[in-house]
């Protein structure tokens, strides 16, 4: 899908990038990202026509979404004496 025809089905749902986005679990630059291309992947394409699909039908899309909880997870997640959130033995840093 061409991105101007991915906005076009945002705003049949009533919804920005940054919503549609949060609505997803992702990152609203990665959305907008996908400009730069002029296309976007089909399985992003297809959850936005279905958005836009069930708001012009009168359907809370927002309550069916909800029953997959997209979450975003932070990549590169670390902790105190790991190195990217790799499993590994802990490093003893003192000195």
């Amino acid at each position: 899908m061409r991105y101007a025809d991915f906005l076009a089905e945002l705003e049949r749902a009533g919804l920005s990038v940054r919503s549609f986005a949060e609505l997803i679990g992702m990152n609203p630059n990665s959305i907008t990202n996908y400009a730069r291309r002029g296309e976007l992947p089909q399985h992003i394409a297809l959850v936005a026509v279905l958005v836009a699909e069930m708001a012009a039908s009168g359907i809370d899309y927002r309550t069916a979404i909800a029953k997959v909880a997209p979450t975003k997870k932070p990549r590169g997640a670390t902790r105190r004496g790991h190195f990217g959130g790799d499993r590994q033995a802990s490093l003893d840093l003192r000195s």
